[in-house]
């Protein structure tokens, strides 16, 4: 980034995206797209939630670009809608993974 700072819109839209992938069932929904694509009912079993509460957050999630959503067939199967969303929850993981280094400034 450089030294200007970001436009409000674009301040809003990130604020956003953090926002949704802030709340615990989202982000658990986001994940469990991010290795293959998933249907709906696949995510709801695994995640022991209905899959009218999975649908409701892929909806959202897809409306925020986080997730995209493929007809093969009857069935719908989501994944993360692109790389940066994957580099983003992999690189947030390493950081939560990493032992914490206390400076005394």
């Amino acid at each position: 980034m450089n030294n200007h700072p970001p436009p409000d819109d674009w301040i809003e839209q990130l604020a956003d995206l953090f926002h949704l992938l802030g709340d615990p069932t989202r982000l658990r929904i986001v994940l469990a797209c991010l290795e293959q694509p998933i249907a709906v009912g696949d995510i709801a079993a695994s995640l022991e939630l209905s899959s009218s509460l999975v649908s409701h957050h892929l909806r959202l999630l897809r409306a925020a670009r986080i997730v995209k959503a493929e007809r093969q067939g009857k069935q719908v199967f989501y994944s993360a809608a692109d790389a940066h969303i994957s580099n983003l929850l992999a690189n947030m993981a390493e950081h939560i993974a990493e032992p914490a280094h206390h400076s005394e400034a």
